[in-house]
């Protein structure tokens, strides 16, 4: 599959691209997590059928993204990004797909722009998982106890693999490759801004913290909501809730999988995307609460 990498100077900051399939075919734009890059979703862009331009950003402070000397980690900049991208590249119209934080962002982002979003499929992301589930509990936990520096790839990998105990050790890898670089005084350090994102997570500004009921309810597109069984973020709950807010939702339930769905049952999540985008008329999508 055809892969390309490049920069473009968004909202005063230079953001890293990539962007796997057709140049010509129908956009899938990507959204990751709160410590997530975008080639995270390189393994779903090869599973999915020919006929796709899909588009991963590494979202501000980030991968190979610049970070945001105000630590603006909120999202109506993360939507402004996704604002800024799809006007700078000409996006008529286009799937859109976001993970965790990267699901609340393009939740925002669709119900502003209706005419924009095909369909939507939202990775484990829902009202109030950001801020009371246990998985936020969790997560803020994980930025408050994450060092900032380690002193060999061994110790980084172990760090991982207690951190992320249910994906594959490639897939740890594949995040300690993206996740990690060479530190000045040797060793390695994160490649994301840790300092910056760990304090907005941890000690945010509640006035730019999104109630996202509103938005759900405002949804005009055929929108997917993903959870895994194991989830400590998105509760079934939570994904019943978002169908009574709005009747174009349908949810799936992946068996095996936590938050991280894409990782840990990546086949079959990528069925379940395949299934959704092929579909024509939304109410033929099975649902499975």
């Amino acid at each position: 599959m055809q892969r390309r990498d490049y920069l473009l100077t968004l909202s005063a900051l230079n953001f890293h691209i990539t962007e796997w399939g057709d140049p010509q075919g129908f956009p899938l734009l990507l959204l990751h997590g709160i410590r997530g890059y975008g080639e995270t979703f390189g393994d779903l862009a090869q599973r999915l059928p020919p006929g796709y331009r899909c588009i991963a950003l590494d979202q501000r402070g980030r991968g190979q993204s610049d970070w945001d000397a105000g630590a603006n980690y909120y999202t109506d900049a993360y939507v402004a990004d996704v604002e800024a991208l799809v006007a700078r590249l000409n996006l008529r119209q286009f799937d859109l797909l976001g993970h965790s934080m990267g699901g609340i962002n393009a939740i925002v982002y669709a119900a502003r722009h209706p005419a924009k979003v095909r369909r939507l499929i939202i990775e484990d992301a829902g009202p109030g998982a950001f801020e009371n589930s246990p998985g936020a509990t969790r997560i803020r936990r994980e930025l408050a106890t994450t060092p900032s520096h380690f002193a060999s790839w061994d110790e980084a990998s172990t760090f991982m693999r207690a951190l992320r105990p249910s994906v594959t050790e490639e897939a740890r890898q594949q995040r300690l490759h993206n996740m990690l670089k060479p530190a000045a005084q040797g060793g390695y350090t994160w490649r994301y801004d840790h300092v910056g994102i760990s304090s907005t997570r941890l000690s945010p500004d509640l006035s730019r913290v999104v109630d996202l009921r509103p938005h759900i309810m405002a949804l005009m597109c055929p929108t997917l909501v993903v959870r895994g069984e194991r989830s400590d973020y998105l509760s079934a709950e939570m994904a019943a809730e978002m169908r009574q807010l709005n009747a174009r939702i349908l949810t799936s339930t992946i068996a095996d999988a936590g938050h991280y769905i894409h990782d840990d049952q990546p086949e079959a999540f990528a069925e379940v995307v395949r299934q959704f985008l092929a579909q024509e008329q939304h109410e033929t999508v099975e649902e499975n609460p």
